[in-house]
């Protein structure tokens, strides 16, 4: 091979290789930064673009689609110092290539990052019942937390979503043992004014029962008093007819208990008639 055969092959390779160096096709959804000689000169747009070569260089590729950034799970501590496992997922866009590159060195590092701290931060300020119901109210806190340094990494935070928000496994069992020491506690409670009722009516029952049976005596002595003034009042100073009563009184008595098996004795006053006189004339004196 000729040198002159050489020159052409390295001439033709020398342009082939430019025009390729030259030539940035760019597909949808992404954008290039292009620098020349190591400082920015500007962004490549979808679709066809030339470059200088060897003076311009693409630096960086950047996806302008939504990006989808998994937080990692992490331990936050509430204000009441109960443990907590929360993590999240962001929907960020990047609206300004040139200050997601070169504000900072990782976006999407540094986004997430700034959804952990300020997850914790958030968090902290929260009880535990507090944090464990109000999701809604932490994402919308977090969102409006990190749009501003989002802005300024040309970054737009589309959403922040809290994947899980759960106790710690020893922050379960304690509550746990809360939950069943309130319901242990509760049934003692139960049980101890179910028996102070129980006691209560006990009490009111005797004390309803004490005041009929008082009744009830009082009600069976004016019925006697009115038996004897009325008897007082039929009979007079008569014996016959007392002597009479009292005889069928001691009549039935004693057929009452004869008709027992057991033996009985009966002990009557020595002289039944004067004794009967005796108890007449007093009740007719009162």
């Amino acid at each position: 091979m000729s040198d002159a055969m050489v020159v052409v092959l390295a001439i033709l390779v020398f342009v082939v290789v430019t025009i390729a160096k030259g030539v940035r096709i760019v597909p949808q959804g992404e954008e290039w930064i292009v620098e020349r000689l190591g400082k920015y000169n500007g962004t490549l747009r979808p679709g066809l673009n030339i470059i200088i070569p060897y003076l311009d260089r693409v630096a960086y590729k950047l996806v302008t689609k939504d990006i989808i950034l998994d937080v990692q799970e992490q331990e936050v501590i509430t204000r009441d110092n109960a443990v907590i496992l929360t993590n999240a997922i962001a929907f960020v866009k990047v609206t300004d290539p040139v200050k997601a590159v070169y504000g900072v060195v990782d976006f999407s590092e540094a986004i997430r990052n700034l959804i952990m701290t300020t997850l914790r931060s958030i968090i902290g300020e929260m009880e535990l019942d507090e944090a464990l119901s109000n999701r809604d109210k932490i994402k919308a806190r977090l969102r409006e937390s990190i749009a501003d340094e989002a802005v300024d990494w040309g970054l737009t935070v589309k959403s922040v979503e809290i994947q899980d928000i759960r106790p710690s496994e020893s922050m379960q069992k304690a509550m746990e043992q809360q939950a069943s020491a309130e319901r242990e506690r509760k049934a003692v409670v139960t049980r101890a004014e179910g028996a102070k009722q129980a006691a209560i009516l006990e009490a009111e029952a005797r004390l309803e029962a004490s005041k009929r049976d008082a009744n009830a005596q009082v009600m069976l002595a004016e019925a006697s008093a009115e038996a004897i003034r009325r008897v007082t009042a039929a009979v007079g100073t008569e014996t016959a007819p007392m002597m009479f009563l009292l005889g069928e009184k001691y009549i039935a008595s004693m057929e009452r208990l004869g008709s027992h098996d057991n033996a009985k004795v009966v002990v009557l006053p020595a002289d039944l008639q004067e004794a009967v006189r005796g108890l007449v004339g007093s009740i007719a004196r009162r």
